[in-house]
């Protein structure tokens, strides 16, 4: 069975497309994060920090979809990098996470277990983020949205939001991580049971 027709992947596919969903519906209107008539000037360091906090709790979603279309531009710019990510994405997803457990990895007639399969991706994965240029893209990247976001937190007088602290933990933007990993940790259970 190939690996992108196991139950663990579609478990995954279907809890990321749900949260995307759900996260982007708590998104903020936009008109409401470039309201100019609510901008003004900190008075000092501490209200900055303080108005950051507020509007990242208010605006967190806006704030992520801006940083993802921040990386998405800068990875964009850069097709080599595009593609040098999808190779390490598709290695990590067909090599390791949905291939079934019975049918080792075979490669120029050698076959390799599942510890070395995952040391060699490790390692790839370390060198490609780390000792290349695409890490450096990654990094200077989110440095620049996150640089925006702050920005903007400090200079949005946060006075006329209607902010909620009693948000349930796990739900949000991403909160797709924590709850795919538990539904295809589940639906794969017996296939990481003999990994391991």
């Amino acid at each position: 069975q190939p690996p992108i027709a196991t139950p663990a992947f579609r478990a995954f596919l279907s809890r990321f497309t749900s949260s995307i969903r759900q996260g982007l519906s708590q998104r903020r209107p936009w008109y409401e994060l470039i309201d100019r008539s609510a901008m003004a000037r900190p008075d000092n360091l501490t209200d900055a920090y303080s108005r950051i906090r507020k509007n990242l709790s208010y605006f967190k979603v806006n704030y992520i979809t801006l940083l993802l279309v921040v990386l998405a531009f800068s990875i964009l710019s850069h097709p080599l990098s595009l593609l040098v990510l999808l190779g390490l994405l598709a290695a990590w997803v067909f090599l390791y996470l949905f291939r079934p457990s019975d049918q080792p990895l075979v490669i120029f007639g050698r076959t390799f277990s599942d510890r070395e399969t995952l040391g060699a991706l490790v390692v790839l994965t370390v060198f490609v983020v780390f000792l290349t240029s695409v890490g450096s893209l990654l990094i200077s990247a989110l440095l620049v949205g996150v640089a925006i976001v702050c920005i903007h937190g400090a200079f949005r007088v946060p006075e006329d939001l209607f902010l909620d602290d009693q948000e349930p933990a796990n739900t949000g933007f991403l909160s797709f991580l924590g709850g795919a990993a538990s539904s295809a940790a589940a639906a794969a259970a017996p296939a990481v049971a003999s990994r391991v």
